[in-house]
């Protein structure tokens, strides 16, 4: 049996709620396999999160493990490409920890690339209506920790697949006039992400560029 783990985060930087946790849950109580699917909330503390992380891969033995975080100000879904080696905290984590300058993984890689089909991903999520785009940049807090955390996971565990993705404000949680999708639509674009991931063996072979 095929196992996935779907994560998001438990509130931070005072918000009272986190759309990625509340989504992440939603997915989870509507979920009908046939893959097993185990959720969680992960605390939004640097080292923490990764060790939560791992308990969690080692428990469940996922094949697939998809981390989602709140990227506020963002209009779209955007499933990450690239994780960093870089701890670099403009606030401080739920812990009061704010690494500056530090790496993830003391002599790890520079840099891991999402082994989701990222591609692939987008073009099932906007084909159902949502917006989505390919990002390629998880920032330098714990999302971008947890990112690599999981591609580090990934790399000792062959036939484990991990990335990244984060999603807009919802708008039950929006504290302001940001771009939100509601919680819902959240939701059904996570089963969308992780149906694509589930059967997309290669990724599409298409242009999804910047050019800044």
């Amino acid at each position: 049996m095929t196992t996935v783990l779907l994560t998001g985060f438990e509130p931070f930087g005072g918000d009272a709620r986190n759309p990625s946790e509340e989504a992440v849950a939603e997915v989870g109580r509507e979920w009908s396999g046939p893959e097993t699917l185990v959720t969680a909330a992960l605390p939004v503390a640097f080292d923490a999160a990764a060790e939560e992380l791992r308990r969690l891969v080692v428990q469940h033995a996922p094949d697939l493990v998809i981390a989602t975080g709140l990227a506020g100000g963002r209009d779209a879904v955007t499933p990450e490409r690239v994780a960093i080696n870089l701890r670099d905290a403009r606030i401080p984590d739920n812990a009061g920890q704010q690494p500056a300058d530090a790496p993830c993984v003391e002599g790890g890689p520079a840099a891991y690339f999402s082994s989701l089909p990222v591609k692939a991903i987008v073009r099932a999520i906007a084909d159902d209506g949502i917006p989505a785009s390919l990002s390629h940049t998880a920032g330098t807090f714990v999302c971008n920790h947890v990112f690599y955390a999981a591609s580090g996971l990934a790399a000792a565990h062959p036939g484990l697949r991990a990335g990244f993705i984060h999603v807009p404000w919802s708008t039950e949680t929006v504290p302001d006039d940001s771009p939100a999708l509601p919680t819902a639509t959240i939701a059904r674009a996570l089963a969308l992400a992780l149906r694509a991931a589930l059967d997309s063996e290669e990724d599409l072979a298409v242009p999804a560029g910047t050019l800044h």
